[in-house]
């Protein structure tokens, strides 16, 4: 074919083709499709770079997350308690009503009332303690009532949230312990038990809470000796350092170990030993100072703004083994002598107490006593109190308790009364 002819179907042939090219290149885009593979070929490629960045980047979201969660913790541990800070809790809820034989009392009603205690225990060296309780409750009436004997030892304060008490102890050597503060009973700071019966209404508490053995939150300081033979001696002091007394015909601040001061000034002795102990006390009680709960109308009257002595002495026994019909034992006796006057009184007091009889862990308890009185009453008094305490768990324990008593105004005048008590420990 000649070179014209050639060129004519060459040129015929590419028009005929070049409308399918074009066809073709709007439906599939080759270079775009090329572009895809390259960059799919290049994205599955496994290199040692590839997990290094992946793992780089989940470090440091973890570390990013665990930085924050560090500062939550520092944020949460200075609001909250320091390591040697120990709280518990309690909650008492007391129903129960009372009857006077002679008076008609607008109290001899059923009545419910609660009490709420937090106890703070710090150390700062490991050897001391701070201690701090929280009270706050609504008792009234019978319950807070001294007279007749129905003042529970689980009133609280007011329906407030108080500070109950407050004070500081810690050792000196192997055998001294220090107490110091605001807000302490002289009791806590005695070298000997003087009981082991645990009461429901406080008259009993203490082996009779009477002159010697008293109870009054105030100002003080102490010392106690504990020998490893189980001899011990204790000293303490508690002022009311924010009383006022009538000083001619003006009430004055009495301050703190002033002449005008109420004061008590406890030292006791005695010798402990796993089934048995036994103390003697001697009670220097200045300006009026009053503290006891098992005393007759009279008795408490008879302290007056002057100055008593009073002399007690404790004894308490418990069996081997708990489960057995005899009881553990404990028994106290007061003296207490009048300055400025030929009176005096006394008290005594057995308190017997059963353990795992019913059932493990429960307790019956019986209180018999004769108030403080004076030598010169008529009368005979007599109070006592009878319990049946049930753990229902180990945070839960039920006490139905009947409680009495007679001639404790100094009369004819009786009282009974019943109360159930729960505690919830927390």
């Amino acid at each position: 074919m000649k070179l014209f002819q050639q060129m004519l179907v060459a040129g015929a042939s590419l028009s005929f083709i070049a409308p399918i090219a074009a066809q073709a290149s709007d439906v599939i885009n080759i270079e775009e499709m090329n572009s895809y593979a390259r960059s799919q070929t290049k994205s599955s490629r496994l290199d040692s770079k590839t997990f290094i960045n992946e793992v780089s980047a989940d470090i440091a979201n973890l570390k990013g997350r665990v930085d924050g969660l560090e500062v939550k913790q520092k944020e949460f541990e200075a609001g909250g308690f320091s390591d040697t800070t120990v709280l518990d809790q309690k909650v008492v809820f007391d129903l129960g009503a009372y009857d006077l034989s002679e008076t008609e009392d607008s109290s001899e009603t059923v009545q419910f009332a609660y009490s709420y205690r937090m106890n703070l225990n710090s150390s700062f060296t490991g050897d001391d303690n701070m201690y701090i309780r929280i009270l706050s409750g609504n008792h009234a009436g019978f319950m807070k009532n001294t007279d007749h004997g129905g003042y529970l030892g689980s009133v609280g304060k007011g329906d407030t949230l108080t500070v109950d008490k407050i004070w500081y102890s810690f050792p000196v050597g192997d055998n001294n312990t220090v107490w110091v503060g605001p807000k302490i009973e002289n009791y806590y700071m005695h070298g000997t038990a003087p009981s082991i019966y645990k009461p429901v209404t406080k008259q009993f508490a203490l082996g009779g809470n009477g002159n010697a053995y008293g109870a009054s939150t105030d100002t003080g300081a102490g010392w106690a000796y504990k020998a490893d033979n189980g001899f011990a001696i204790s000293s303490n002091v508690g002022t009311k350092s924010k009383s006022t007394k009538k000083v001619s015909g003006e009430y004055v601040d009495s301050g703190l170990f002033t002449n005008e001061t109420k004061t008590s000034w406890a030292t006791q002795i005695g010798y402990t030993q796993p089934q048995y102990a036994v103390s003697a006390i001697v009670n220097l009680k200045y300006n009026g100072w009053a503290d006891g709960y098992l005393h007759t109308k009279d008795a408490d009257s008879s302290v007056g703004s002057g100055n008593h002595t009073a002399y007690g002495l404790r004894g308490w026994w418990r069996p081997e083994e708990t489960g057995s019909a005899t009881p553990s034992i404990t028994a106290g006796y007061d003296t207490t002598e009048y300055d400025g006057s030929e009176r005096s009184s006394d008290m005594w007091f057995i308190g017997l107490q059963w353990q795992d009889i019913i059932n493990p862990d429960d307790k019956i308890g019986l209180a018999l006593a004769q108030p403080t009185k004076l030598d010169n009453e008529t009368t005979d008094p007599f109070a006592w109190e009878l319990y049946y305490s049930y753990q229902a768990n180990d945070a839960v324990t039920v006490t139905p308790t009947i409680f009495g008593g007679t001639d404790r105004e100094g009369d004819s005048e009786d009282v009974f009364g019943a109360v159930v008590q729960t505690v919830f420990k927390f």
